[in-house]
């Protein structure tokens, strides 16, 4: 066992810590929540990673984003955060790939990995996601961050939980001008890869079709069930059950929890 992993092994066994090591995760977006959860793969173990992301760090990333410092304005967030994982850890093995999730591009890019993890803070992307999800059959980590508020949830392949809850809703619902708020990426990073981890090590409750929103500055979370409707037909003797999946009931909406009062 290397000293690198010797304090987690209270948490995660050396069997555990192997599957993690050969588990391949893609995150899609460099930038604010992508920077940290990164970062936070390549410590906990996970030595296959590709990193999605088409954009440079500007001036203005410097708030809110851990891989962008003073000396690198300007470079390819994907290149930068490959150096910054070397550094901190040389057995990672990470892809970069400075391109736009596109619908010609997406199963291309995300095939062969076990998890897929949203950091593109764009819904069409994301939309994009779940549905080449679906066809590769992998579970796809959701999060989501305005300003001092966040929201995550672990969508298995089929659910189309993304399309649901943006079918009728925009994040402008919530607010056009939320603003980049650096502990809000940290918080909604931490618990998508904490989702992820229990996904790649099948432990533990996830948030499968439930949906985790916060609100720091008024500290209040809370987890909505995303609720199907199921209607089952009896159909001779009774020896099948057709179940036909149906909308989310027109009393769930997902930014009821950010509205004002």
């Amino acid at each position: 066992m290397e000293e690198r992993y010797i304090k987690i092994l209270d948490s995660i066994t050396e069997t555990e810590l192997k599957k993690l090591q050969n588990s391949n995760v893609c995150v899609v977006g460099c930038g604010a929540a992508g920077g940290y959860i990164i970062e936070m793969l390549a410590r906990i173990g996970v030595l296959n990673i590709t990193g999605v992301d088409d954009e440079i760090f500007n001036t203005s990333d410097l708030n809110s984003q851990s891989i962008s410092h003073s000396t690198n304005i300007y470079e390819n967030k994907a290149l930068e955060t490959k150096k910054r994982i070397f550094a901190i850890n040389p057995d990672v093995y990470f892809t970069p790939i400075f391109e736009r999730i596109t619908v010609d591009n997406a199963i291309d890019i995300l095939a062969g990995n076990n998890v897929i993890i949203d950091a593109s803070d764009s819904i069409e992307v994301r939309l994009i996601l779940e549905d080449a999800c679906n066809k590769i059959e992998t579970p796809l980590i959701y999060g989501a961050v305005f300003g001092w508020q966040g929201r995550i949830s672990t969508v298995l392949p089929h659910d189309n939980t993304i399309s649901r809850i943006y079918s009728e809703t925009t994040e402008e619902d919530i607010s056009e001008n939320a603003g980049n708020l650096i502990f809000t990426y940290a918080l909604i990073a931490s618990l998508q890869v904490n989702e992820a981890i229990k996904v790649l090590l099948g432990k533990g409750d996830i948030l499968h079709r439930k949906l985790l929103t916060i609100d720091l500055l008024n500290m209040k979370i809370d987890i909505q069930e995303i609720v199907y409707e199921e209607v089952v037909e009896e159909i001779e003797e009774i020896k099948l059950e057709s179940v036909e999946k149906k909308d989310i009931k027109n009393t769930w909406n997902p930014f009821s929890f950010f509205k004002k009062s």
